[in-house]
């Protein structure tokens, strides 16, 4: 390679950064010197560099950095390439200027943002790229001899994994005889760990092979598997990525098409030339990414071969297809009946079996979370919905709220005639049905002695009125279940919960149940408002995994109802990092002022 030509350069490197100001200090003065245009990103648990410039500025910059020991062991990947045009890809690609940035994660691992990352030291072991390929070669048999892991009579499975996203996989990946590979088809990277708690079995007792573009993906995730502990112990990464391996191995080896790249290159083959994607309308051979073309719904990259991109330039990508999301569906038709149907005003979406199946409303509106609102002790839907008007109209841009009912419909009840100035309470002694202001009213968990029959008529209370009662409540939990996996089936997904007072409860319920009711209640985060933790089992086991928000009045007991020590010791359930706490000045409500309202949505936008 001449010094004179144009070069790309990616490392990265895990280590503890104690002083993040003189690293990014170094990057400026260093990248700025010699003329390096890319993405520098610095974090307290490493770096992730993607530069280019000529290449023996490239080089110098390798030297600088050597000379910091906290890099020893760095592997540099040094590639030549063509000067980036001044196009949409390189601007896109961060190489039209230098970003220097201090972030919380070097890659975001995880859709819950609130979760901490798996710790790196203990990722799967290192293959080089000619062990991989040995492995990849014998397969199955001699895998044991060749990790030393085993004996050659080792007879656990050899799975490959690829650990990066759809659009990526469309281009390129490996294919080995044999030997299952696994493709998650993820929209993006954090998608991930979500896909590897869903098919955990696909993995378990298995030797899991995992590889992406350059190697630093598959150091977390492959770390996530083995901390799922016993049975997850054999994992292993192809370290310097598909990039190493194309080095050596320039035929392809075990890998087919291109390696997508996240730079102006876009894509990087081998000497074999053939094309592994395809078009998303007409279904040819096509694996260009040049155009940028993007799902219409949610901005992933989509293959869209040239005469396709002159009919339209609305799509959408086949996760948005494949989950039917909801576009509002038009009547399906055969390839030879698109010019009839398609007409430029219309935003329609072709599937990559060359059929119609939907149709977009607007071309660049975004996704609202959709999150499900559980009422308190004696609430119902209706007047939940109008006591959340303003925190409904200031979250509007970002969410939309859905109300419900409870399932146990509870009696009317009065204890004396002190009670008769309220509105819904008849004279004592006089029982009379309620007037038509008294509107039903509902629980999530009720006394142990609740038959469930509702009488229309009012009864007067055997006993002093406790209107705590509902917190030492705890029948009905299983009624309350069923309920909601019927309403996650009918009217969901929902993104997330909002649960206020007994609402909260029962949503810190549905989080302790964890890994069972998956596939029937998916929850992204939970929104605790003045909650508590019911006197059920589900509290005394291990901690909550699930990010939340936990909204509570600040002392000295604020709020009446539910004291705020109660409230703490809720999000004390949750997992270390796993929970965010907002405490005000007020009562048994929810804040819709700033800087409350502020912290909910900065909490809400991490799920967008």
């Amino acid at each position: 390679m001449s010094k004179d030509e144009y070069g790309v350069l990616l490392y990265y490197k895990f280590a503890s950064i104690t002083d993040l100001n003189s690293l990014f200090s170094f990057y400026h003065s260093n990248c700025n010197s010699l003329g390096l245009l890319g993405r520098v990103r610095l974090s307290p648990n490493g770096v992730n560099v993607t530069v280019g410039g000529l290449l023996s500025a490239l080089e110098k910059h390798i030297e600088a950095v050597k000379s910091n020991s906290l890099f020893q062991g760095t592997d540099f990947k040094l590639a030549s390439s063509h000067h980036p045009l001044n196009d949409k890809v390189a601007v896109e690609c961060g190489f039209t200027s230098l970003s220097i940035r201090v972030v919380k994660e070097l890659v975001t691992f995880s859709s819950y943002p609130l979760l901490n990352p798996p710790e790196v030291s203990n990722a799967g072991r290192h293959l080089s790229a000619a062990e991989f390929h040995s492995v990849l070669q014998s397969a199955r048999m001699d895998f044991g001899q060749l990790m030393k892991n085993g004996s050659p009579t080792d007879d656990k499975q050899l799975v490959l994994l690829d650990a990066r996203n759809l659009y990526e996989t469309r281009i390129g990946k490996f294919h080995a005889p044999s030997v299952e590979t696994l493709d998650p088809g993820i929209r993006q990277y954090s998608d991930l760990p979500s896909w590897i708690d869903d098919n955990s079995e696909l993995l378990r007792g298995k030797h899991v092979l995992m590889y992406c573009t350059g190697g630093i993906r598959c150091e977390m995730a492959s770390a996530y598997i083995r901390s799922k502990g016993a049975g997850f112990e054999n994992v292993f990464q192809l370290y310097g990525g598909i990039q190493r391996y194309l080095e050596q191995f320039p035929d392809g080896g075990f890998f087919r098409g291109k390696n997508f790249v996240f730079d102006h290159r876009i894509s990087v083959g081998s000497s074999d030339t053939s094309i592994m994607g395809a078009c998303l309308i007409c279904g040819s051979s096509y694996d260009n990414y040049s155009s940028r073309c993007r799902c219409t719904h949610c901005r992933i990259l989509v293959l869209v071969c040239d005469s396709c991109q002159i009919k339209s330039d609305a799509y959408v990508c086949e996760l948005c297809q494949k989950h039917r999301m909801d576009f509002g569906s038009i009547p399906s038709v055969e390839d030879g009946e698109l010019a009839t149907v398609l007409d430029k005003n219309d935003l329609k979406t072709v599937c990559s079996d060359s059929k119609i199946s939907s149709q977009l409303p607007s071309r660049n509106a975004p996704r609202k979370l959709r999150i499900l609102c559980l009422h308190g002790f004696r609430q119902n839907a209706s007047s939940f919905k109008g006591r959340s008007a303003s925190l409904a109209k200031k979250l509007k841009s970002i969410a939309e709220l859905v109300f419900i009912d409870a399932p146990h419909e509870l009696p009317f009840i009065y204890q004396s005639c002190t009670e008769a100035k309220n509105s819904c309470a008849p004279p004592s002694g006089q029982h009379a049905p309620p007037p038509e202001n008294c509107k039903r009213k509902y629980a999530w968990s009720v006394a142990s002695d609740f038959g469930g029959k509702v009488e229309a008529d009012w009864k007067i209370a055997n006993q002093p009125f406790d209107p705590l009662q509902y917190q030492g409540q705890t029948d009905g939990f299983d009624v309350s279940l069923a309920y909601l996996k019927k309403m996650f089936s009918e009217q969901g997904p929902f993104d997330g919960i909002l649960g206020f007072s007994q609402g909260a409860a029962m949503a810190a319920l549905l989080c302790a149940q964890g890994d069972k009711l998956k596939g029937e209640i998916d929850l992204r985060f939970v929104i605790l408002c003045s909650g508590f933790a019911l006197p059920l089992a589900d509290f005394g086991q291990k901690p909550i995994n699930c990010p939340s928000l936990h909204i509570f009045g600040s002392d000295p007991g604020k709020d009446r109802q539910i004291t705020s020590h109660t409230s703490r010791y809720l999000a004390s359930r949750f997992e270390d990092g796993c929970s965010v706490i907002i405490e005000h000045e007020f009562g048994h409500i929810i804040p819709t002022r700033s800087p409350y309202m502020d912290n909910i949505k900065d909490f809400l936008r991490r799920f967008l």
